[in-house]
């Protein structure tokens, strides 16, 4: 998730960039109960933690308040209960998105072929 809003300005004004905010979540579907916060920061940490995962593919989503509430959380804590509904949209559509992207199972050979 990351935050890279610019703030309110006057007709005419340059937007004025604000601290780029991000935080990475890991969820093992079989062994964690629920996700956990497993990087966060701002500025350059934030700038590494999307570099990291744009380079490796990892979905980003971009949403001020869940990256707000999120960022608070302690390393290797999980998410709050607060963050369930909208953490459970996102993995959902990861776990959507992945299971497209997968190549197709290739069919047996039938017997005698």
């Amino acid at each position: 998730m990351s935050e890279n809003d610019g703030d309110a300005r006057k007709p005419g004004e340059a937007p004025e960039k604000k601290t780029p905010t991000a935080v990475a979540l890991h969820h093992e579907r079989l062994d964690d109960r629920a996700p956990k916060v497993v990087a966060s920061g701002k500025g350059s940490v934030a700038e590494q933690i999307l570099g990291i995962a744009f380079a490796n593919d990892v979905k980003v989503r971009e949403d001020a308040d869940l990256v707000e509430l999120l960022s608070h959380v302690d390393i290797d804590t999980e998410i709050p209960l607060e963050a369930f509904a909208a953490v459970a949209e996102i993995l959902a559509y990861v776990y959507r998105a992945n299971r497209e992207m997968a190549p197709a199972p290739q069919e047996a050979p039938t017997p005698g072929q």
